[in-house]
């Protein structure tokens, strides 16, 4: 079966109407596994980009007590707050950062749900190397991680939340490229209280605003790599 997908750029945009969309996409695949599967009517998968205003997000195992604002801080500060159906717990999305939204077939690809969030972390990693940085894996958390130096913690660049129905992929990776970090100190993210963890972005590990144009362009050939995408669309990416 052909892995035809199209990449789509919705560039800033809220997350409940990117939830809302994502959720659209994903069950038209969904519904054509249910029906007859038709080759000549086979829907295209999706690599969806974004960014996101400002928005904390709450996985289905999260603990609301790492959301340290309450609902009228919320409101005075002008973020958003959804509790979701991803895995995972409390993060934070907002302007700088690359929000991407793998919608795919698995059954296209491996049935292996632990293999997805390994090969996301993949494509961070080795899109990391590109700004001579090494992306590590702790085992103990999901996400991408740089090693700790003689005066810095381990730091989190990118935070991973998924789901999946019928092995047709929702929500995915946030990669914090010039992201105002300052929006972390009011939540535990993702649940991590321990003090040898920090949270970072790429602009800040090398010293410079990064273009999130060049940063699409290296996650998109990763993406497309490590899940065998090979006739994918490219729309609206600039």
């Amino acid at each position: 079966m052909q892995n035809l997908t199209e990449i789509q750029d919705w560039n800033l945009i809220s997350f409940k109407e990117a939830w809302d969309k994502q959720s659209l996409l994903a069950d038209e695949l969904i519904q054509w596994k249910r029906g007859e599967r038709d080759i000549a009517k086979i829907p295209s998968q999706k690599l969806v980009f974004c960014e996101h205003n400002p928005v904390y997000t709450l996985g289905k195992s999260g603990s609301i007590d790492n959301l340290l604002l309450s609902e009228e801080s919320l409101i005075k500060e002008g973020i958003e707050f959804y509790r979701i159906n991803r895995g995972g717990d409390i993060t934070f999305h907002g302007p700088g950062q690359i929000v991407c939204y793998p919608i795919l077939d698995l059954e296209r690809i491996f049935t292996d749900v632990h293999k997805y969030i390994r090969t996301l972390e993949e494509v961070v990693i080795k899109t990391l190397k590109h700004y001579n940085l090494e992306g590590i894996r702790i085992k103990e958390y999901t996400g991408v991680w740089l090693e700790k130096t003689s005066v810095l913690p381990e730091r989190k660049i990118c935070a991973i939340g998924v789901h999946m129905s019928r092995w047709v992929t929702l929500h995915g990776f946030a990669f914090n490229i010039n992201t105002d970090l300052s929006y972390f100190n009011k939540i535990i993210p993702c649940g991590i209280s321990d003090s040898t963890k920090a949270v970072s972005s790429l602009e800040l590990e090398i010293g410079r605003k990064v273009n999130i144009d060049e940063v699409k362009k290296h996650l998109t050939y990763y993406l497309s790599e490590l899940f065998s995408l090979n006739y994918a669309l490219v729309s609206d990416l600039k």
